[in-house]
C-alpha cells in the first residue's frame, strides 16, 4: 500500500542516495518502473520480473501510459495520449493519491520514465520525480533489488481530476496555424530529424522550423542528467534569442519529448508545451508540411 506521510521529495530529479533512505520508510513511496523496448514491447516487463527495485510496480509504456487503439486518446500518433478520465483510472489503480510520493525509473536514461513524470504532473501530481540514472546507477550505488512481480493495491478513493490538465500541450491543426511564430524542439536523432533515415514512421524529415535536441545530449556518460548549470546553458544556446518564450516539444511519438522537458524543468527553465501526437502523427497527413536536412 503507497500511504505517502512527511516523505519530499527532490524534484524533478531524485539521485539513488537520496531515494535510499525514503526506501527505508516502507510503504512511503510509490516506485514505478517503466523500462520498455520499441523493438520488443514486452522486454521491459520481462526484465522488471527478473528483477526490479524493491516494491517497485511495473508501468507499461503502451497498457499503462498511452491510450492505444480502440482506447479513446487525445491525438493520433504510435503512442496517443489518453485521456485524464482513463489516466486518472490508471493512477488510482497502482494506489497512488495525490498525497503519494512517486518515483519512476528506467534502465534508458529516463527515456521512458520521462513520459510518466510528465503524464503524473499533467494529471496534477505534486511529489514525482525520476530516478537519476535509472536502474543502473541504483545498482552501481549499492541497492538492493527484488525479483517477481509485485501487485498494486487500488487505491481506495477515485484519483481527482484538476479542473484542466497542469500541462500545456498543442494538437497538430494549432501547431500547423503557428508554424513560423512558434518555437519547436525536436527530440529525436539528428539523422532522423535530417530526414536520412526512417526506421519507424511512413514519412523522413521534420516539421519545418523545428529545432534540433536530441534527448540522449541531456545525459553525461554515466547515463545521468547533467547538472543543472549545463542543462541551463546548452537549452538557452540552442533557443538563443527565443529563450525565455514559450518551448514546444516534440519527438517521434510524444515520449521521448517529455526527456527534453524534463531537463529543462531540471534547468530551472519552466515547463514546456507537448505536441503528444509528434511526428508520427504529423507526416501521416500529406496535407501537412514536411522538411529535410
Amino acid at each position: 500500500m503507497t500511504v505517502a506521510v512527511n516523505v519530499t521529495l527532490p524534484s524533478p530529479l531524485i539521485s539513488a542516495a537520496e531515494l535510499q533512505p525514503l526506501l527505508d520508510r516502507i510503504g512511503r513511496v510509490c516506485l514505478l518502473d517503466a523500462r520498455f523496448d520499441l523493438a520488443q514491447p514486452e522486454a521491459g516487463e520481462s526484465a522488471y520480473r527478473q528483477a526490479h527495485l524493491p516494491g517497485a510496480l511495473y508501468a507499461h509504456l503502451e497498457r499503462d501510459l498511452s491510450a492505444m487503439p480502440p482506447a479513446p486518446a487525445l491525438c493520433g500518433g504510435r503512442h496517443p495520449l489518453p485521456t485524464p478520465q482513463a489516466f486518472a483510472r490508471t493512477v488510482a489503480a497502482f494506489g497512488i493519491t495525490p498525497a503519494t510520493p512517486v518515483v519512476v525509473y528506467d534502465a534508458s536514461g529516463g527515456m521512458y520514465a520521462a513520459r510518466a513524470w510528465w503524464l503524473l504532473r499533467w494529471l496534477g501530481h505534486q511529489s514525482v520525480a525520476v530516478l537519476d540514472g535509472g536502474l543502473p546507477a541504483w545498482v552501481a550505488a549499492g541497492g538492493a533489488l527484488e525479483s517477481g512481480e509485485r501487485r498494486p493495491v487500488p487505491a481506495a478513493e477515485p484519483y481527482p481530476l484538476p479542473a484542466a490538465p497542469a500541462l500545456a500541450t498543442i494538437t497538430a491543426d494549432e501547431l500547423q496555424r503557428g508554424l513560423g511564430a512558434v518555437t519547436l524542439v525536436d527530440a529525436r536523432g539528428p539523422e532522423r530529424y535530417r530526414g536520412d533515415v526512417e526506421p519507424l514512421d511512413p514519412v523522413a524529415g521534420h516539421i519545418p522550423g523545428a529545432l534540433n535536441r536530441p534527448f540522449t545530449s541531456n545525459l553525461g556518460p554515466d547515463g545521468r542528467f547533467l547538472d543543472a548549470a549545463a542543462l541551463r546553458a546548452a537549452f538557452t544556446a540552442l533557443l538563443g534569442e527565443r529563450a525565455g518564450g514559450e518551448v514546444i516539444h516534440q519527438c517521434g511519438s510524444g515520449v521521448t519529448a517529455c526527456h527534453n522537458l524534463l531537463a529543462m524543468a531540471a534547468a530551472g527553465l519552466g515547463d514546456g508545451v507537448l505536441y503528444a501526437g509528434s511526428w508520427s502523427e504529423w507526416c501521416r497527413d500529406p496535407a501537412r508540411p514536411v522538411a529535410r536536412g
